[in-house]
């Protein structure tokens, strides 16, 4: 019996599904962080959301390679949705912290806090991605996009 494993296709859509989520999340953080700190900026909000958008999706995609080719399959159990989910945002924050700091010209508190913030509303957000991306079968989305039988 030949063992499924997620295909590229099916790590670049849900990279693209992600950096979907996540771009709306950074752009909302952005927004409210520079608010409440007396700078109000949509046009940074929506740079540093578009630059992360670009960005991340290359890192998210070499990242889920990674935890593949890590665990044989893909990460299915709580733990280990768990540590994935914190690998990625160990990387990912780090990754908007730099973003903010180069776009907003100043690696300082406004850069961290929103790293920060997006530490917590990511962490959570990613562990339903996953869930989420669970329950499509393998082979599912390739057939249903492509006509094909093959796995995705």
């Amino acid at each position: 019996m030949k063992i499924k494993k997620s295909s590229h296709i099916r790590s670049v859509l849900k990279g693209i599904s992600w950096r979907v989520v996540a771009t709306t999340d950074t752009i909302l953080v952005v927004l409210f962080i520079t608010c409440l700190l007396g700078n109000c900026s949509i046009e940074d909000a929506i740079k540093i959301g578009a630059s992360e958008f670009i960005i991340k999706l290359a890192i998210f995609y070499f990242h889920e390679r990674f935890w593949l080719n890590y665990l044989g399959k893909q990460a299915t159990t709580n733990k280990e949705i768990v540590k994935k989910s914190i690998s990625w945002r160990l990387i990912a924050t780090l990754t908007t912290f730099i973003i903010s700091g180069i776009v907003l010209d100043s690696f300082d508190e406004v850069a961290l806090y929103i790293a920060l913030s997006e530490l917590l509303t990511k962490f959570i957000l990613f562990y339903i991605h996953e869930k989420i991306w669970l329950k499509l079968p393998l082979g599912k989305i390739r057939n249903f996009l492509f006509g094909k039988k093959n796995t995705i």
